[in-house]
């Protein structure tokens, strides 16, 4: 049942004197629901949220996201206490790549350079030499000596987009983002039609049909960023319709339009339903009951910081 908007205020206001009687700090992705994002201290992409997860001196990390994320905050912050609002907020990026299939992959190409994209779980980060993040991935292949062979997982949209910005031959594992892949590019091309001053902004998880009609690819950060700098005053946004409340938010004189997607559904955009199963509530019980946590072997842990130390020195 919906909240009044007395109901969420009560509760946003119970949340931040939780947070200040336990020391604890709450993360929020873009995509996530406002009543959330207002409560949170930081909200970022998958980037930022990592390097602020490093940073943090918080005795408790309530993530507001998915569990890869909440998997790297605990993976950076392994004696602190890492809560998740509902441990069921997966990913179906991370869900396309299973460790045993992963591990029998990379066996088979033992001189590849394995660099594994954030959206992942922990057992797979523990067999990558790099992990990167769509912010800064090109970075990250670049770095790499051009002698060595790479293998890139698990989203190969966003290889694809990497193996044309660098020109590195990678082998790419065969996962997708339902979000992301759920734009109608005749869609797309009807609506611009019908906006034809409007820019066409996207996120490399998409596929190549739609980023080959952007006129600018990039993060969810990156998005903000261009539209920011940019003196357009149209777009017409290619990612996670959560994005759209944080960009209105920033640019209330701008008009921001989402990709249509291939299913008509209640905003006739894409919207993550992972994302979407934490809620002002959960975050709420979550920070009273200090529950579900993130737990994880210590050994996991020590092997998946690796790649992402390496990861975030590179972005400094």
């Amino acid at each position: 049942m919906k909240l009044t908007p007395s109901e969420t205020q009560k509760l946003q206001d119970k949340v931040q004197l939780l947070k200040k009687e336990k020391n604890a700090v709450v993360l929020a992705h873009y995509y996530q629901e406002p009543a959330i994002k207002q409560v949170a201290d930081f909200v970022g992409d998958s980037l930022e949220l990592a390097k602020r997860a490093a940073q943090s001196q918080a005795e408790i990390i309530v993530f507001a996201g998915v569990h890869f994320m909440a998997e790297t905050a605990k993976i950076l912050n392994p004696q602190r206490k890492v809560l998740l609002p509902d441990l069921n907020a997966g990913c179906s990026l991370a869900d396309s790549c299973e460790p045993k299939s992963f591990k029998k992959f990379i066996q088979q190409h033992p001189e590849h350079v394995v660099v594994t994209y954030i959206n992942c779980s922990a057992e797979i980060k523990t067999m990558s030499d790099f992990v990167c993040t769509s912010s800064n991935a090109e970075k990250v292949i670049n770095s790499i000596p051009m002698d060595k062979e790479i293998i890139f997982a698990p989203d190969k949209n966003l290889g694809d987009y990497l193996i044309q910005k660098t020109g590195r031959e990678m082998l790419l594992w065969d996962g997708s983002c339902m979000v992301h892949e759920a734009f109608s590019i005749d869609k797309l091309l009807d609506l611009h039609k019908k906006y034809p001053s409007a820019r066409i902004i996207a996120h490399p998880e998409s596929e190549r049909h739609i980023l080959r009609a952007a006129s600018y690819i990039g993060s969810t950060s990156g998005l903000i960023q261009h539209i920011a700098e940019s003196d357009w005053n149209t777009f017409i946004v290619a990612t996670e319709a959560g994005i759209l409340y944080d960009m209105q938010k920033h640019f209330p004189d701008k008009t921001i339009i989402p990709a249509p997607a291939k299913e008509n559904n209640s905003c006739a955009c894409s919207e993550c339903a992972y994302m979407k199963m934490n809620s002002l509530e959960k975050l709420y019980s979550c920070l009273k009951h200090e529950t579900p946590e993130i737990i994880l072997e210590q050994d996991i842990m020590k092997k998946a910081a690796l790649p992402i130390n390496r990861m975030l020195e590179l972005s400094n």
